[in-house]
């Protein structure tokens, strides 16, 4: 069978010829033995195209590398898949012009420069601020020197973040637009290559389409959008209506083109952590059920994102239609695969079965009976992919990583 075959045949829980292992790649350092050029440069960290428009990388991430990397993990017998990300555009009324308050300065922060967007648009005003700190280190995303409409960084560093009041939200809708022609070109082009080489490979494709609530948090904060959704609900379900309608639109371009086998929605911000169940039915539910219905429409299959509160929200998202969930994670949402076993068995394919934390521990005993037991007991139901929750990244030890594979080669 070929990667594709395996985790075409964990959505569609029919037997393969063993469980999948996939690995998101944040920054992971290359194995030496595996590593590669590109443009004459040597490719030092491992990311994915799922990061694309999302984060400014310290080194770019080429076509050409994330085709290198499905095959570098091939060639270790990882089921491996090409990843893409649908852009969004700002409608070209909107205008900007950037500045930097320095430190101390009068609307800024007192130890850090605070870099600002003003905008101005058909809907009114609209400012956006963010401190400027340090980089992480090697291999993590650097802070861009400007500040995007769309950063996970801006968040923990925003001093005014882009929605602090219901006056802001009628903005949003020139700032997040669907994609317009010169995107959906490109993304036409994008895909007919990676449709080109995933053929060749055996590879499976997914896209990234929807940002659903996380946007809305990315806009307004985490406290803000909660407070907003207590406070001012009319203003909150119109900032969420605005989403789901770029959402939408980036869903269908995806779902609508040859080559994607899923189209996949983030939901790291639409968790328990957040929102009750009740606020996650009014204003998440809704609009994945939208989401599947339209992926299934076309054929594909629809993935979502939620790595806490699985227990609790899970239940609601296979009703939603979802068809593969990220992720079932024994450690950080303390999810047993046997009570994983139990809620989602024949609803939902469930990835996950351990967490990148386990490959840091420097315990190969760990490591190895999570991997075990995920298989043994989630192994049979022939819907469950393997993957540590959610991602490997630059402080990810590839001794971990050797102990997972080892382990999964030897009980899958």
């Amino acid at each position: 069978m070929t990667s594709k075959d395996r985790i075409l045949a964990a959505l569609n829980g029919t037997p393969a010829d063993h469980v999948p292992l996939t690995t998101w790649c944040f920054g992971f350092p290359a194995p030496e033995h595996l590593q590669w050029e590109t443009n004459g440069r040597p490719v030092k960290y491992w990311y994915s195209k799922r990061l694309e428009h999302l984060h400014n990388l310290p080194q770019p991430w080429e076509l050409e590398d994330e085709f290198k990397r499905t095959e570098a993990w091939l060639s270790m017998g990882i089921d491996d898949v090409l990843e893409v990300s649908v852009p969004w555009s700002q409608e070209p009324e909107a205008t900007y012009n950037d500045s930097v308050i320095p430190p101390g300065g009068p609307g800024g922060d007192a130890r850090h420069p605070v870099m600002v967007r003003q905008y101005e648009t058909p809907s009114g005003p609209l400012r956006h601020a963010v401190r400027r700190t340090s980089d992480e280190g090697p291999g993590w995303p650097l802070q861009p020197d400007c500040v995007p409409i769309i950063e996970d960084y801006n968040i923990p560093r925003a001093v005014e973040h882009a929605v602090s009041s219901p006056a802001d939200v009628p903005v949003m809708r020139h700032l997040f637009a669907p994609p317009d022609e010169e995107q959906r070109r490109w993304f036409a082009d994008r895909m007919a290559k990676m449709q080109t080489f995933a053929d060749q490979k055996g590879l499976f494709t997914q896209a990234w389409t929807a940002f659903g609530m996380d946007a809305v948090v990315w806009f307004t904060g985490t406290e803000g959008a909660v407070m907003m959704a207590m406070d001012e609900p009319e203003a909150f379900g119109q900032l969420g209506d605005i989403v789901a309608a770029t959402d939408y639109a980036r869903t269908e371009l995806a779902a609508t083109t040859d080559g994607v086998d899923m189209v996949c929605q983030r939901g790291w911000y639409s968790s328990t952590d957040f929102w009750s169940p009740s606020l996650f039915d009014k204003y998440v539910y809704p609009h994945v059920a939208e989401l599947a219905a339209l992926a299934h429409k076309h054929g594909k299959k629809f993935g979502y994102t939620i790595t806490t509160g699985v227990e609790k929200l899970g239940p609601r998202l296979a009703d939603a239609g979802v068809d593969l969930l990220f992720f079932v994670d024994p450690v950080l949402d303390g999810l047993s695969v046997e009570r994983a076993k139990e809620l989602f068995e024949g609803r939902v394919t469930m990835v996950g079965g351990t967490n990148t934390l386990s490959l840091c521990s420097g315990d190969m005993t760990r490591i190895r009976d999570e991997v075990k037991r995920a298989l043994e007991v989630l192994g049979p139901t022939d819907r469950f992919i393997l993957q540590p929750t959610d991602a490997i990244f630059p402080d990810t030890p590839q001794e971990g990583i050797m102990q997972m594979i080892e382990a999964w080669k030897e009980y899958r």
